[in-house]
């Protein structure tokens, strides 16, 4: 790959946070000037790819999730950290709720060592994990399988796990703001969060760095809704004071 073509993937990637970001920062971030980054700017809108504001740019369209496997392993070391911690509050015999999204993987794949979990989930990843092991209970939801997410969040998905009231729900998101509160990209998905916060006791929230300041399609909760928080890195003060309410675990 020669440097252009990397630099342009480069940038790709810093944009899908979503946000709009400057020539300067692009141009610090990369160590390069920022005629340079203009440069590949122009080739990127060329393709399509971006759109090109004043002083900076942003995506050409909404940012969507990819699927399971590259999102995978997006930010995988941090996701790894908050995994680690979150695992140490889920003892054995706990009942919870885990969704799909890929930290609550990471989480999941933590908690191969407790015994006689009673687990709820949509993802087939989950169930595949904790499944059949140390002996816990696996409560499937399933309908119509999305197979970029390998999980259920159709109708008869979302009718099945209302029905429980696990002591824990872990979740992921899409993005956190301070204004619109937390965010997904898919309809089932966001309403599965929807039904996990209504009728689970207390919420666990697995977020990286990348998700605050994000924006996403759907709405699903309130900062408020969060019990705790469990992320790579600190808040700043904007959202340790949205979060001020909850237990804040920084992995």
């Amino acid at each position: 790959m020669d440097k252009r073509s990397k630099r342009q993937r480069e940038i790709m990637s810093r944009l899908r946070s979503g946000r709009t970001l400057s020539v300067n920062a692009l141009a610090s971030d990369l160590s390069v000037s920022d005629e340079t980054i203009r440069r590949e700017l122009r080739a990127l809108e060329d393709h399509g790819a971006i759109i090109r504001e004043h002083g900076g740019a942003r995506l050409a369209a909404p940012t969507l999730e990819g699927p399971l496997l590259q999102r995978l392993g997006e930010n995988a070391d941090a996701k790894l950290r908050i995994a680690r911690a979150a695992a140490e509050m889920i003892p054995d015999g706990a009942i919870v709720f885990i969704d799909s999204g890929t930290t609550s993987l990471f989480i999941a794949r933590q908690l191969v060592e407790r015994k006689s979990l009673t687990v709820i989930t949509n993802s087939l990843g989950v169930a595949n994990d904790l499944g059949g092991i140390n002996n816990n209970r696996l409560f499937l939801a399933a309908g119509q399988m999305d197979y970029e997410y390998r999980a259920f969040s159709d109708h008869a998905a979302q009718e099945y796990v209302r029905g429980f009231t696990p002591h824990l729900a872990i979740l992921s998101v899409g993005g956190i703001s301070t204004d619109q509160g937390l965010m997904d990209f898919h309809p089932g998905e966001a309403t599965m969060s929807r039904i996990a916060y209504a009728t689970s006791k207390r919420v666990l929230l697995g977020a990286d760095a990348s998700k605050f300041g994000r924006y996403a399609l759907i709405q699903t909760a309130q900062l408020s809704d969060v019990d705790i928080l469990v992320t790579d890195e600190p808040l700043t003060d904007e959202y340790a004071s949205a979060f001020a309410h909850a237990e804040v675990v920084v992995a």
